[in-house]
């Protein structure tokens, strides 16, 4: 039994994978406040250019 619990076989396995989520949902939170912010870029251009064509 305290063979079984010392072995680390896999160990890192899991550690890459905990890190790997960690980054994939960094990724998604950024995206989505990129999202938000690109809109109102694209929303005030818009307006500028239909402004301008009037």
């Amino acid at each position: 039994m305290y063979r079984f619990f010392r072995q680390e076989h896999g160990q890192d396995l899991i550690e890459y994978t905990l890190l790997l989520a960690l980054i994939a949902l960094a990724g998604a939170a950024a995206f989505m406040s990129m999202g938000a912010s690109i809109n109102s870029i694209w929303t005030v251009v818009n307006s500028r250019l239909a402004a301008s064509g009037s």
